[in-house]
């Protein structure tokens, strides 16, 4: 599995879900930040979900490219999130704790072992983003071995029920 930031239309209890938050965490500011789920699929996003809230993924990578089409920004350093599951209910509060931009041939073992999937080798981790942005791009430069990867850090803030 591999992802991206898929926006999803905020579930009827984000409101509550982040209410919970600024009850837990002093500072958080009132209005709640962007609201997303990871990868392509339902599916895909609870499985990356799950591997997020077993502390196993504390990195995600997206196309710079995507970014630069969709006018979706690049995340900074200390933004927030909202993590969504498949079905688009409120899981995690994220905050973005770095921010790399690489060509794909030069990401890391290290930020590779950090996305948490599979084998968690860097091997396994091109073979699955490679697919990914073939099939999944959005856009119409798809894939290459040059494109531009943003690599980023997070850690989890709020773990919602589940």
């Amino acid at each position: 599995m591999a992802e991206t930031r898929t926006e999803t239309h905020a579930a009827p209890d984000l409101d509550d879900f982040w209410h919970r938050c600024r009850a837990a965490l002093d500072g958080l500011p009132e209005e709640p930040p962007e609201a997303w789920a990871f990868g392509a699929t339902p599916e895909h996003a609870d499985g990356l979900l799950a591997l997020v809230l077993a502390g196993v993924k504390t990195a995600t990578s997206s196309s710079l490219w995507d970014c630069e089409h969709t006018g979706e920004p690049v995340p900074t350093v200390g933004e927030l999130s909202i993590i969504l599951d498949g079905r688009g209910a409120p899981r995690a509060l994220l905050e973005t704790t770095s921010i790399e931009v690489v060509p794909f041939g030069e990401v890391t073992e290290e930020h590779a072992a950090a996305e948490g999937e599979r084998d968690r080798t860097l091997a396994s981790w091109k073979a699955i983003h490679e697919r990914y942005w073939r099939e999944h791009s959005e856009n119409p430069r798809g894939y290459a071995d040059d494109m531009p990867v943003v690599c980023e850090r997070f850690r989890v803030l709020y773990p919602g029920p589940g």
